[in-house]
């Protein structure tokens, strides 16, 4: 592949993960506004959520053999289109107080996401193989500065008092404009496994990545850390509202705070991974996770509470890509050892947001985050597992 297209391709899966994050923060800051539409309690919201969990687990289960069946680019096409379609079912629900199809709509959603982040990581980690350099912190940060800018629209919108079902439509157009630019930048057949052997002796002799003790460990990482993520993600602006006394606004406000410092940690965490390793990277990360997480759950100060959530941010931010790039090139069959990595990561979008919608019902939502502060603590133990990505000359560099 010739540079211009390898920066053309890798423009592309910028967009795509950019388009990713609008979608998600557009929810997101909507998310007090849907509940109170709906009408329904936290441990309610908990098992509307769960909607999205399901999809994204039946997604990302799905998407490994996709991608080795066909490629990366036909899954994320298809995962793209039912994100688009998701946020369009979810603004009818909405419109509706129908809470069924607002389930419906995260499940579709889900399916979409937790699809398209196998194929999309998938095709990362191939520019990473060809470029040598660190490419999927920066992608993930490309979600992230899409979850900065849709949840300043959010924010506006619900300040402004804008129907959430028009906002969630407006989205969607947006969403699909991005996708018919980006899709053609997309090679055919990345990802797609060789024809497995002929006999069963070399059937059965196959690595199987399940049983490599260091990519669990680097599972055990994504876990911590998507569920930090997706706890922010899911709860965040009902966590400052209900829990801190914020409004709406402010809740929102509080969320684009965390999605600024997820973006400044993933723009800014190739710089790091060269000069300090990637252990080092997960493990400092975990801290600042931890340290932002303790202060928003046992600070009664409302102020120092929203200011954590920035260490709560940047402590989130890298563990989840650095931990995929890990897994990505820990050995052979790099697509089975994303996606086993990225399942183990989508547990704590399926066992998340139910769980703490659950503890949240019967001890306030802020009691129910220790339960992500111990995964995150946890992390801080298992990051030599991530490794140490080798130094790479900016000469090198695309």
């Amino acid at each position: 592949m010739t540079d211009r297209t390898v920066r053309r391709r890798r423009r592309a899966l910028f967009l795509f993960f950019f388009l990713n994050g609008i979608v998600m923060s557009s929810w997101v800051t909507r998310t007090p506004d849907i509940r109170d539409h709906l009408g329904v309690s936290t441990g309610q919201m908990g098992l509307v959520l769960f909607g999205l969990s399901v999809g994204s687990m039946a997604g990302i289960l799905c998407s490994g053999r996709f991608v080795s069946g066909f490629g990366t680019r036909p899954v994320t096409a298809l995962a793209t289109l039912l994100v688009i379609a998701s946020v369009v079912i979810i603004g009818v629900g909405s419109a509706l107080a129908s809470a069924p199809l607002v389930t419906a709509g995260l499940c579709v959603f889900g399916t979409g996401i937790g699809s398209g982040e196998v194929a999309i990581n998938v095709d990362g980690a191939d520019v990473e193989r060809i470029t040598g350099t660190a490419v999927l912190p920066t992608l993930h940060g490309c979600f992230s500065l899409g979850t900065v800018i849709g949840g300043l629209a959010g924010m506006a919108a619900t300040a402004a008092s804008f129907p959430a079902h028009w906002h969630l439509a407006a989205v969607a157009v947006a969403a699909t404009a991005i996708f018919t630019y980006a899709i053609g930048a997309v090679p055919a057949r990345t990802g797609i496994s060789a024809a497995p052997p002929a006999s069963d002796t070399a059937q059965r002799s196959r690595p199987q990545v399940w049983r490599d003790r260091r990519l669990l460990l680097i599972g055990a990482i994504v876990l911590a850390m998507a569920l930090a993520e997706g706890a922010a993600n899911d709860w965040l602006p009902l966590l400052m509202v209900d829990g801190h006394g914020l409004d709406a606004a402010a809740g929102s406000l509080v969320y684009v705070g965390f999605a600024a410092a997820m973006t400044l940690g993933r723009f800014s965490g190739t710089f790091f991974l060269n000069r300090y390793g990637r252990a080092t990277v997960v493990r400092a990360s975990a801290i600042s996770g931890a340290i932002g997480l303790s202060l928003v759950i046992f600070s009664d100060n409302a102020v120092v509470a929203a200011a954590a959530v920035l260490f709560w941010g940047l402590g989130a931010s890298l563990g989840f890509p650095v931990a995929l790039s890990a897994a990505g090139d820990s050995g052979p069959d790099q697509t089975a050892r994303v996606s086993l990595v990225a399942t183990i990561g989508y547990i704590a979008f399926l066992v998340g947001p139910p769980a703490l919608g659950f503890l949240g019902d019967h001890y306030g939502l802020r009691s129910a985050m220790v339960v992500v502060l111990a995964f995150v603590t946890m992390a801080v133990f298992v990051a030599p597992a991530a490794g140490t990505r080798a130094r790479v000359p900016d000469s090198v560099r695309l």
